[in-house]
């Protein structure tokens, strides 16, 4: 075998042996996450519903010694999803490893969604996820047991401009951790990991006006003070799948630099005060200031005294 392009933290032929499906696995995270496995040995298919970033993403494995095959599915459609887990258990007389990153949303004021477009968006990320982990779980996990790692999202302060994949990257965290303690039993291992703003090449969905966003300055609103990797990504996922994260289960690994903690709003709040203020107190100027430092004070006099359009 020749030497790998890919050079992963982890021990060489770490999964020699192993078969591991990737939907998604033709672009950005999910192709860093199958070249990673495939240097690690294990037998990768990625799956997706277009071929040609497929082809290219199993051409470049195989050109540098992994092992990398290629099926096309519609995780949004049953049957697609019980003849790839056919497949894939027919071709290789077993799935060891599966991680679900198939997904898709658009950017969009969430006024604007439809009720169509946000269904779509659930269905390809939440009930597609679910359907995937279903079929392998049936057709062969639930006999032989296995790994499985949900692609989500830093959904965890709400997810402007994306409210209907913020909405359901949350139920598959949630199935996630459902999973767990229902399908432990058959020696099945779930968890998720849910990345923050990584440089990959999901980046093109965005607008032009949001990437310069992105990357003039929001870039360095988190404790990291700047953007992920696809490989820090992948990193994170491999472990989970690893014997290592053995006792690891149900969990939500966050690989965000800590932006989920503290960072810069998607969106410009207001300056001004659009949700009046309830004070409680007749009168607010006074009895509201008892204990509290005169700015502040200050601050209960101009909330008391703002006019508002709301009307509650």
């Amino acid at each position: 075998m020749s030497i790998m392009a890919y050079q992963s933290v982890f021990r060489t032929e770490l999964f020699k042996g192993h078969v591991a499906l990737i939907t998604g696995g033709g672009t950005g995270i999910g192709r860093c996450v199958a070249h990673e496995l495939a240097s690690l040995g294990a037998i990768v298919v990625v799956a997706a519903r277009r071929r040609e970033p497929l082809e290219q993403t199993r051409r470049e494995i195989t050109e540098n010694g992994g092992q990398a095959h290629v099926e096309l599915v519609n995780i949004r459609d049953e049957e697609s999803v019980d003849t790839l887990i056919r497949n894939v258990v027919a071709k290789f007389g077993r799935l060891d490893l599966l991680v679900n990153n198939a997904g898709g949303q658009f950017l969009s004021p969430a006024e604007n969604i439809s009720v169509g477009g946000f269904r779509t968006v659930l269905e390809l990320n939440a009930v597609g996820t679910w359907t995937v982990c279903r079929a392998a779980m049936l057709q062969w996990m639930k006999e032989h047991g296995g790994a499985i790692v949900n692609i989500v999202a830093d959904y965890f302060n709400g997810f402007p401009l994306m409210v209907h994949t913020g909405a359901a990257r949350a139920a598959v965290d949630n199935m996630t951790k459902t999973l767990c303690q229902e399908w432990g039993k058959f020696g099945i291992r779930i968890n998720s990991v849910a990345p923050g703003t990584i440089i990959s090449s999901g980046m093109q969905n965005y607008p032009p006006p949001v990437q310069q966003m992105i990357t003039g300055g929001f870039h360095t609103e988190n404790p990291s003070g700047r953007l992920g990797t696809e490989a820090e990504v992948s990193s994170a996922v491999v472990w989970l799948l690893s014997p290592g994260a053995a006792y690891v289960n149900g969990a939500c690994l966050r690989v965000d630099g800590g932006s989920s903690l503290s960072k810069a709003a998607m969106i410009p709040h207001p300056d001004d005060i659009p949700i009046k203020a309830f004070l409680g107190y007749s009168n607010a100027s006074r009895l509201g200031e008892r204990d509290i430092p005169p700015a502040f004070g200050e601050l209960l006099a101009q909330y008391a005294a703002k006019k508002t359009t709301s009307k509650l």
